[in-house]
């Protein structure tokens, strides 16, 4: 808690507690009788955001009424921070608002001292005075629950290590349990709330990524609606309301993350929702959306006739939307829905022989809870216990132990590599097999809820290419192809050497690289040796775009601005077809370099008579050429008869040799409706692969488009367009 004491002035009753007290009864006379208790005892206290303390017991029972929780209920949401932080005790509450009342509340007060501990014998404990508590009245949970929303609301207040570890325990614990109790409103919000903290930046990114597509989708669901509203009523199918949504960014990031897609990528980030009468109408109503818009196979759920196990029902379909785009639509009942955003509080069932909300026996939506409080007989042993509550309690993510007994969290299916590039980069990079349990398995092992995981390690010990078909967290993925890329030092330092090539043209490279200019840059760019700067340009741990940035502001600040001797510099052209400055003359594309319309280009006198060659202006045979043979040309800026003509483009690709990896390629190319003429593949023996393909495009532009699309594959290790055409015997 983070009451505070001062002086302040006493605080109206909640507005909708108002609203009741125009008609009083029996509860809102217990209701606003436990506000004026709450607000006189914490007057004068504060919280950290510099609130009345009061505030949050207000905002608890707010959610708790919204939720449709009784009297007694919304009282101890005034009422749960008393025993904790005046002098008040159990015994003057049970005088003043009767034994229900104080039960609750001395529940909430022994739950607020839970703790997500490391040692299995003290965590053992906390899950069962926990489910303890929820058999006894499962009210003192979503209590619990509501004092942890409005927490998480106003977590900004406290210390950055407050923030990441009550967020911690807020996904791990608190979120799955409100998904359990099926209280999908408090659901979605912890886990977003959580997400904030834990994942700041993925979290900005996905605000970003869901209010950029905000407009289009806002038009595509307003149009959905209006076209099943118009066909529901024609089929004479009644509904209570269509209606649309975004889904949690959360929820988003989990799938990006299960699935290793890029947001543009999922399918469905929104959803519509409609709800019927009668189930009768639930299936009638999915025929007419599958009727409207064409349905994506495989993406049919049916919760309705298999509910979840929190009793959740609806039908899910995918279909595609009028603007292309994939959308959920959620089909299900007033009282479906009614469960489904209310969970637990859909079903209340008070007042059982003056029992509180036990659990009874016939009560199925409690079959997991019921089977808890048998393990807790049954099992003695603390780790065989917090087992089979991980196993059965957290579904979609994996913890295991360390041989210390702290927790670690991941993602489900990790292995023993996942673990170990969670503990630490170094420890993954050195990790060569690993005791699960006390007994050596293979590192592709997939690890089980309370599993405790020893990675052993050795000096000489170094990551394998293999790890990528079987690790599942993108931490590890990343690492591994980070020292891969590391790895190969000459090979990233001649890549790096090409990329500036191309950037900064061949004539004096060398001797520039030589130079105080570039030893200046890598100093800034803080790499010790220009050789450094190289490799790291080579493996994309720095992009082009700043090394060239620092060499051109260390040439400003020298004011020394070389002028090239060997190429005439010429200015980029935007046209998109006839080469223009050779008035009729003979003139042909060069088969050495392949120049594109779009990107700088040169003339050549050839020798023997054969006109003017056009060449790219970074092509790497100008070298040889006499500087009196070159020619200034440019492209056209006239569009021709040949505007659908095609010009060859040689690009390689240095990739991780996996299965696949070439259709993934190609599949980018032809997503960009390029044309791939030839393609030639090489491996090496250090599980890596060259190919060179042969591509057809209109100009530069498309074909930049196109290698920008081929680069977001995570298998690629370098791209670059070459100037040399495939020899013949070399093809496939």
């Amino acid at each position: 808690m983070d009451a505070v004491a001062t002086i302040s002035q006493p605080v109206d009753c909640p507005p909708w507690l108002q609203a009741l007290n125009q008609h009083p009864t029996a509860d809102s006379i217990l209701m606003t009788k436990a506000f004026t208790f709450a607000e006189r005892l914490h007057r004068g206290q504060k919280r950290k955001s510099g609130e009345d303390y009061i505030v949050h017991p207000v905002a608890v029972a707010g959610l708790l009424w919204d939720l449709g929780g009784d009297a007694q209920m919304v009282a101890a949401g005034f009422l749960h921070d008393i025993l904790e932080d005046t002098q008040v005790t159990a015994e003057t509450l049970t005088q003043e608002f009767g034994a229900e009342v104080t039960r609750l509340v001395e529940g909430v007060t022994k739950l607020s001292k839970f703790s997500f501990s490391s040692k299995t014998e003290r965590q053992a404990e906390s899950f069962r005075r926990m489910f303890l508590a929820m058999a006894q009245d499962i009210r003192v949970i979503v209590v619990k629950l509501a004092d942890r929303l409005h927490n998480m609301r106003t977590l900004e207040y406290l210390s950055p290590e407050a923030q990441w570890r009550i967020a911690r325990e807020t996904l791990d614990i608190f979120a799955p349990l409100a998904n359990r109790l099926g209280i999908w409103r408090f659901k979605w919000e912890l886990e977003d709330l959580a997400f904030k903290y834990l994942e700041p930046e993925s979290y900005r990114q996905m605000q970003q990524y869901v209010t950029e597509k905000r407009a289009n989708r806002e038009q595509q669901i307003e149009q959905v609606v209006g076209q099943l509203g118009g066909r529901l009523r024609e089929m004479g199918i009644g509904f209570q309301e269509i209606t649309g949504r975004p889904k949690h960014l959360y929820g988003i990031f989990q799938k990006m993350q299960r699935q290793q897609k890029e947001f543009h990528e999922i399918m469905d980030v929104a959803a519509v929702r409609i709800i019927v009468n009668t189930i009768d109408e639930c299936y009638r109503a999915l025929a007419v959306v599958h009727n409207s818009f064409t349905p994506v196979p495989g993406r049919f759920k049916d919760y309705v006739g298999l509910p979840k196990p929190n009793h959740y029902q609806s039908l899910h379909t995918v279909v595609i939307g009028p603007q292309g785009k994939p959308l959920e639509v959620q089909i299900r009942t007033l009282a479906m829905h009614y469960v489904a955003e209310y969970g637990i509080a859909a079903h209340w069932k008070y007042k059982e022989a003056g029992s509180g909300a036990k659990i009874k026996p016939a009560d199925e939506r409690f079959t997991w809870l019921r089977q808890l409080l048998e393990w807790q007989h049954d099992l003695k042993d603390a780790q065989e216990y917090v087992d089979n509550v991980r196993d059965n309690f957290f579904d979609q993510e994996v913890y295991v132990f360390t041989p210390k007994g702290d927790v670690v969290d991941l993602t489900a299916g990790a292995t023993p590599v996942d673990f170990a590039y969670r503990i630490h980069t170094e420890v993954g990079n050195h990790c060569w097999g690993a005791r699960v349990n006390g007994r050596l398995v293979p590192l592709h092992t997939p690890l089980r809820n309370g599993d405790i995981v020893d990675i052993l390690t050795r000096e000489n010990a170094r990551p394998s290419l293999d790890w990528l078909n079987f690790v599942v967290t993108n931490t590890a993925r990343n690492r591994i192809r980070q020292w891969y890329k590391k790895l190969n030092r000459e090979d990233h330092i001649a890549q790096g050497k090409a990329l500036l090539e191309a950037e900064l043209g061949r004539s004096g490279l060398d001797n520039l690289l030589k130079s105080e200019v570039m030893a200046t840059v890598a100093q800034r760019c803080n790499y010790p040796q220009v050789e450094d700067l190289l490799a790291a340009l080579g493996y994309g741990e720095v992009s082009l775009k700043q090394v060239v940035g620092r060499w051109q502001e260390v040439v400003q600040q020298q004011t020394q601005t070389p002028e090239p001797e060997s190429i005439p510099a010429l200015g980029k052209s935007t046209s998109t077809h006839e080469v223009a400055g050779l008035h009729g003359l003979a003139h042909h594309l060069a088969q050495c370099c392949h120049p594109i319309p779009g990107e700088p280009i040169i003339g050549v006198v050839t020798l023997g008579g054969r006109g003017i060659s056009i060449h790219r202006q970074d092509c790497a045979n100008l070298k040889a050429i006499p500087v009196e043979r070159l020619l200034p040309v440019n492209w056209s800026g006239v569009e021709t008869s040949q505007q659908y003509q095609t010009y060859p483009a040689v690009i390689q690709v240095t990739v991780i040799d996996r299965v696949g990896v070439l259709k993934d390629i190609l599949s980018r190319l032809s997503d960009q409706r390029i044309n791939v003429s030839d393609v030639h593949m090489t491996t090496r023996a250090n599980q890596t692969a060259v190919i060179t393909l042969r591509v057809d495009v209109h100009n530069v532009a498309q074909l930049e488009t196109a290698l920008s699309h081929v680069r977001k594959i995570s298998d690629i290790l370098h791209l670059h367009r070459v100037g040399q055409e495939i020899k013949p015997d070399e093809r496939n």
